[in-house]
């Protein structure tokens, strides 16, 4: 009996041992056979004997030939209970050694181990579909034999075994039957064999024609993100797809998607309550899954296959029609299956982070309790917890070879759900289910609004089939981004030598945008826009980042520039001067990072004779630059938002508005919109005052000098010690205003929790970077400090004295932020895991909440760790604050700001950087009689306030990307690097981590470390994955290791030796511990 009361089988153990140190050895899964056997001759009549051994799988009594019976039996390396692992089938490096000559995918070569689109990607068994689901898949002879024959047995046959019968024919022989149905497309057959991917679902006839070659000609590769119309998905489906798609069409083309609804039915029936609209979201590592809101905000409506998804991108607001019941996906109420919901950015609104400090990590939302703890995943990255091993290519292989007296034992405790699934078409019937396990599915009729900007960066090969008409006139585009389809692009468009020199483009990346996306066609048609450089460089990745994002970061039209002062230098006018009141003599100053250029905010706080405070906060006076209608005011509007990035600031403004005229400069007379109040020391307002203002900061402090002075209240600060300081104002004025500030806002603080307000804190990577070379030289996380907090409770004051200020006066045009409550399932399964793992968490608002998140985790030193594991659960049910107009909402109840639990909130303080705020300005200057009212009527602030939201999440997703590109080539640089880690979710097979040095999240697979076995099992909804390590000497005993929520262990990070992608193992346990 070993440490976990299971027997132990000896020589079982030292196999998986064997087969783990030494992938290369005799012991190979099913995958690495298929390949090896791919170029014998014997290769048919060995698949043929496959597939009579499948037929006889029923029949216990039925002889299988000696040598296959071996060869089967030495696949069987699980025995009682433990999942004794075999070496991972989709690790690349040995993928690539096992792969035959002419065997070429892209995607699997290059892009599989890259992935800076999802935060801290691994190469995972859930990567294994990313690479199958590109290949193309005919089906002739056995292979045909082999995929129907496994349907008709299992019902349903893993994407995993298909990539197996992709290997039939290499990436030459698919693409010459591209170009073989391209070249016969308008003859007549009497009977033409279909190109069908059953693996997937969906059919595979593609066409590149004359007509669409054409379209691709007259585009323009200067077009703008915004700019490109159509553009679609190369098409890879599941069992979702197939149903409506399997049919024959001797004779005739086939559709690989449906053709779109018109607008008039589609408006009929949405009106109707027949179709649901809402955004779409790819998982990024499963992308034939995904999902858009349910309106009642219950479980996400799933979209299952790239067929069903009818050619939208991730994020375009979709329409899409219900799936009769029967096609609904189970959820087991015991959570062994996870839905698959959580794809797309961080729900957690900026007010409940802090105004200061831009958020780090994206967090998904819209998870089931399963997910949120079982698969805690890196950016939009979601996972089904078990399902995820039915792509698990050595698990498909032994489904269909071993016999029925073997499969469970074979595929382990873990997998016996599986096993019973495909016992028949009873047990996965939706209808004999209760509502609340089941999760409705849903097909794309019609796409309502192409958010995506249709772009994307990846690298450019040429077609195999070097004698095809194709190979003349076309390159393969395969994007980084699973999500994107692979494209079809001109040669026309490639570099001159590329034909000549393919090799020399093998690592340079390219952005290619989408202009077409047929129906009958898996791959869409784009032209390559231009060569970004090498992989893996900061500046091609980073501007390639920006591009799939649609930031537009070229220069400033001259129309637009036309609209800046042309004198310079520029000052404020008499005219100006008489409009306002004047503050230029009193101590004003401004505190932000010490990096930044365009500060758009100042404080000043004065002591009045009867003991309370005269504050203010006053914001850079943008709108007096950026006149309304004006070639500058459009710039702006359409950028929305400035996007910071780790090295640079792509600004929504030109720089001499952002760095000059505008920003607070100390020592600079500066027009400014201020708000003033009159409170007492405990922060109770007595009087309130807007109005437009000139101001001159005195000085421009930094966080860290803010919070010297907070900390050391009596120390005599020198000159030397802070920048410049005006000579009209002490630096123990300057001092003495900081402290003042501190203590009220501290007061203010306490009572807005007290009040029912939420904050969810998390981590934040910031990086030192090499002066000349651009390059990291070390990383933190950011600290939150008092002057942090000082400065977000004055800009929290702000934003709602103007919300209030503007909504009285325009009741119908005023732009508001609103943050609705968390989706009430997500939340009830969460506190449902909370109460089962343990924890006394009050979800009953955001008050108590807060409350239970920081008064509820210990004292000792790793309970901040813990509260960032809880704060990351948090986030997940949490929906997205957005900017409204007034007018288009009538129930004002849906005005409220959940997480800071008040009624009325806005953006006013950071126009600089946001457009929302230059409309709120010019609102509230109406409001006071300083200017006419505004232009814009509630639709187009409406259509303005979502223009806003989307450039909003998308500055947020780029931002996190390139934290990701900087901390993966810091690990390249200078790792491996170890750190503490604290587990925040447990899988079948992997567990997610919180790594506390760095403040990254990481996923560790059990398959990459040395174990002799693992074991998952599950007690409610609490996960626990024990782990059994390999002994380091022969005579010692197998040490176990047990992994659950809030485990604290040890790990390494490491490069992978690719582009930007780099791993988390966990460190060995010793036998002593």
């Amino acid at each position: 009996m070993d440490q976990l009361g299971n027997v132990r089988n000896t020589a079982t153990a030292q196999g998986a041992k064997e087969g783990l140190n030494k992938p290369a050895a005799p012991q190979k899964n099913a995958y690495t056979r298929l390949v090896q056997k791919h170029h014998s001759g014997r290769f048919r009549s060995y698949l043929n004997q496959i597939s009579q051994t499948m037929q006889l799988e029923d029949d216990p009594s039925s002889d299988l030939d000696p040598p296959l019976r071996r060869g089967l039996e030495g696949d069987n390396p699980v025995r009682n209970g433990l999942n004794v692992h075999s070496y991972s089938p989709v690790r690349t490096s040995h993928l690539e050694q096992s792969m035959p000559g002419g065997f070429e995918d892209d995607k699997l070569q290059i892009t599989q181990n890259r992935c800076p689109h999802e935060r801290n990607a691994f190469v995972s068994l859930e990567g294994d579909s990313e690479v199958e689901d590109d290949y193309c898949i005919y089906q002739h002879g056995a292979a045909s034999d082999l995929l129907n024959m496994s349907d008709d047995l299992g019902g349903r046959v893993s994407n995993s075994l298909r990539h197996c019968a992709a290997l039939l024919k290499s990436s030459e022989s698919d693409e010459k039957d591209e170009e073989d149905m391209w070249r016969k497309k308008h003859k007549k057959r009497g009977r033409y064999p279909a190109c069908t991917d059953t693996a997937a679902g969906h059919l595979l006839t593609e066409q590149f024609s004359e007509d669409v070659l054409a379209i691709n000609a007259r585009k323009n590769s200067h077009l703008s993100p915004g700019q490109v119309q159509g553009g679609t998905y190369a098409a890879v489906t599941t069992s979702g797809d197939r149903k409506s798609l399997n049919k024959p069409t001797r004779g005739r083309k086939k559709s690989v998607f449906e053709a779109y609804m018109s607008k008039e039915d589609v408006s009929a029936g949405l009106k109707r309550g027949e179709l649901i609209q809402g955004p779409l979201r790819i998982n990024p590592k499963k992308y034939h899954e995904a999902f858009i809101p349910s309106p009642d905000g219950t479980r996400d409506i799933f979209i299952d296959g790239v067929v069903a998804r009818n050619r939208a991108l991730n994020s375009d607001i979709v329409v899409v029609k219900l799936l009769p019941k029967e096609q609904w996906k189970v959820i087991k109420p015991d959570g062994c299956d996870k839905e698959t919901e959580a794809t797309h950015e961080s729900n957690v609104p900026e007010d409940m982070l802090g105004t200061c400090i831009p958020q780090e990590a994206a967090k998904g939302d819209a998870r089931s309790p399963d997910v949120i703890i079982e698969a805690q995943f890196d950016d939009n990255d979601a996972e089904h917890g078990q399902d995820h091993l039915q792509n698990m290519l050595t698990d498909d292989i032994k489904k269909l070879f071993l016999d029925t007296g073997e499969k469970a034992k074979a595929v382990g405790i873990s997998a016996l759900h599986r096993t019973k699934q495909d016992d028949g078409p009873k047990v996965n019937d939706p209808r004999l289910f209760p509502d609340k396990c089941l999760q409705r599915t849903a097909k794309v009729v019609y796409i309502l609004e192409k958010k995506h900007s249709r772009a994307a960066t990846g690298f450019i090969k040429l077609l195999a089939d070097k004698n095809s008409e194709l190979f003349k006139r076309c390159a393969m585009f395969s994007p980084v981004d699973h999500r994107v389809p692979r494209i079809y692009v001109s040669l026309a468009d490639c570099p001159p030598d590329f034909v000549t020199r393919p090799e020399d483009y093998s690592n340079i990346l390219f952005i290619c945008r989408i202009v077409d996306w047929k129906e009958d066609s898996n791959f869409a048609t784009g032209q390559l826009a231009k060569s970004l450089g090498q992989a893996g460089e900061i500046e091609p990745e980073t501007e390639g980042i920006l591009m799939e994002y649609g930031v537009d970061f070229s220069d400033f039209p001259s129309e637009a520039l036309e609209c800046l002062p042309q004198n310079l230098p520029w000052v404020i006018s008499p005219g100006e001067l008489a409009k306002r009141r004047d503050l230029r003599k009193e101590c004003i100053f401004t505190i932000d990072p010490s990096t930044a250029k365009d500060l758009d905010d100042a404080l000043s706080c004065k002591q009045l004779p009867d003991g309370n405070f005269e504050v203010g906060v006053h914001i850079a006076d943008v709108s007096y630059f950026v006149l309304e209608e004006t070639a500058l005011d459009k710039v702006a509007s359409e950028r929305a938002t400035s996007v910071y990035l780790v090295q640079k600031v792509v600004p929504m403004l030109p720089r001499l508005l952002c760095e000059e005229l505008c920003s607070l400069n100390p020592m600079q007379d500066r027009l400014t919109f201020s708000v003033m109040w009159k409170l007492t020391p405990e922060g109770k307002i007595l009087d309130e005052w807007f109005g437009r203002t000139v101001i001159c900061s005195c000085v421009k402090l930094s966080y860290d000098h803010a919070q010297s002075m907070i900390e050391s209240p009596e120390k005599v600060f020198s000159p030397e010690e802070l920048p410049p300081v005006s000579i009209q104002h002490s630096i123990a004025e300057i001092q003495q205003a900081v402290l003042n500030l501190h203590r009220i806002a501290q007061h203010l603080r306490k009572q807005r929790f007290i009040d029912g307000a939420l904050r969810l804190d998390q981590l934040k990577l910031s990086f030192t970077l090499d002066q000349e070379s651009g390059m990291p030289q070390g990383c933190y996380i950011y600290q939150y400090r008092d002057s942090n907090k000082l400065v977000e409770e004055f800009m929290l004051l702000a934003n709602m004295a103007v919300a209030h200020q503007i909504y009285r006066s325009f009741p119908d045009q005023a732009l508001l932020r609103r943050h609705p409550p968390p989706q009430t399932k997500l939340l009830n399964d969460l506190m449902e895991f909370c109460n089962q793992v343990g924890l006394n968490i009050d979800f009953s608002s955001a008050g108590t909440l807060h409350k239970s998140l920081n008064e509820t985790l210990g004292a000792d030193k790793y309970s901040e760790a813990r509260k960032g594991v809880l704060t990351n659960m948090f986030s997940r049910p949490m929906q997205m604050a957005l900017y409204f107009c007034t007018g288009v909402l009538e129930d004002e109840t849906l005005f409220h700001h959940y997480a800071l639990n008040v009624p009325f909130y806005t953006h006013f303080t950071s126009p600089i950087r946001r457009y929302a705020d230059i409309i709120v300005h010019r609102l509230l200057s109406a409001s006071l009689g300083a200017s006419p009212p505004i232009k814009m009527e509630k639709e187009a602030i409406q259509r303005q306030a979502d223009h806003s939201n989307d450039r909003k999440m998308a500055s947020k997703r780029v931002q996190e990307l390139s934290a990701d590109l900087f901390f993966s080539i810091f690990v390249r640089e200078c790792g491996p690097l170890e750190s503490e880690a604290m587990v925040m979710g447990v899988l079948n097979e992997a567990f997610d981590v919180l790594v506390l040095k760095f403040g990254v999240q990481k996923r560790i697979y059990c398959n990459a470390l040395p174990l002799m076995g693992f074991h998952f099992r599950k007690e409610g909804r609490k996960p626990e994955l024990t782990l059994l390590w390999e002994p380091e000497e022969p005579e010692q005993e197998s040490v176990p290791q047990v992994i659950t929520i809030f485990t604290l262990v040890e790990v390494v990070l490491r490069s992978d030796g690719v582009p930007l992608k780099y791993s988390a193992l966990l460190k060995r346990r010793s036998s002593e511990k």
